[in-house]
């Protein structure tokens, strides 16, 4: 009987120990192993099995993860501060070294890509940070990218979300637009003027060249002039336009 109760006893811790080392992943995770705290495998999705108390497993998220880079005050190759917030993409190529190499990968992404933007846009200038954000970014990913490939980690892209320029930048920035507008409105005004003056030109120069279309062209202007009865219009008529009109009259 005791025997029994001992194998009894054995089975039961043997089916209890070999449950409780069944482990599930999914999909997007891999098992980093550790036996007797040396890393002995890294496991793939589905059920997996270790040795409770001789083995533990370090769980790893191999999706895209997205790191929001804070706002922080950066100084420009010309001596302008402003606030820079960035995005981070990045995942987890190669779970082991992401374990072992670095104590918190998504901290140390985040730190090193602070420093980054800081390096990069410290040696640009306002204008090109303005106007070429992408391109920006695209240095600062390389930047983080070559550093931390050595810690498993792929930097799929970095985005720069918003710049915030200082109030006084913002003034000065506004009146310089407000004064590029107005330096094309009156382009655009000028350039009006100098295209009715010239089809005035021409205008003169063919009536010139055609006294009765000149009398004809007179005659419609008082027409147009004397459309309201209450208005009185004093005429002083060119001699040649005299005479026709007075000719008309002695036919009729």
């Amino acid at each position: 009987m005791f025997w029994l109760m001992l194998f009894l006893m054995i089975v039961l811790f043997a089916f209890f120990y070999l449950l409780s080392g069944i482990r599930m992943l999914y999909q997007y995770q891999r098992g980093v192993v550790f036996t007797l705290g040396k890393y002995t495998g890294t496991r793939n999705p589905g059920l997996t099995w270790i040795a409770p108390f001789f083995q533990n497993m370090r769980v790893v998220d191999m999706r895209i993860t997205t790191a929001d880079i804070p706002k922080q005050e950066v100084i420009t190759r010309d001596n302008i501060t402003i606030l820079a917030n960035t995005v981070v993409y990045f995942r987890v190529e190669r779970p082991e070294d992401a374990i072992i190499k670095i104590e918190d990968y998504g901290y140390a992404v985040r730190q090193y890509t602070q420093a980054a933007l800081r390096d990069v846009v410290g040696n640009s200038e306002l204008d090109f940070v303005l106007s070429e954000r992408e391109k920006i970014a695209d240095s600062i990913r390389k930047i983080v990218d070559a550093e931390t490939t050595g810690w498993g980690i792929d930097i799929e892209s970095i985005k720069i979300q918003e710049i915030e320029l200082p109030a006084e930048m913002k003034r000065a920035m506004a009146k310089q637009a407000e004064a590029e507008r107005e330096r094309r409105a009156v382009i655009i005004a000028s350039q009006g003027e100098l295209s009715a003056a010239e089809n005035l030109m021409k205008a003169a120069e063919m009536l010139a060249r055609s006294p009765g279309a000149l009398h004809l062209r007179t005659l419609q202007t008082i027409r147009d002039i004397a459309a309201d009865p209450s208005e009185k219009i004093i005429i002083f008529m060119p001699s040649s336009l005299e005479e026709a009109v007075a000719k008309v009259i002695q036919k009729g």
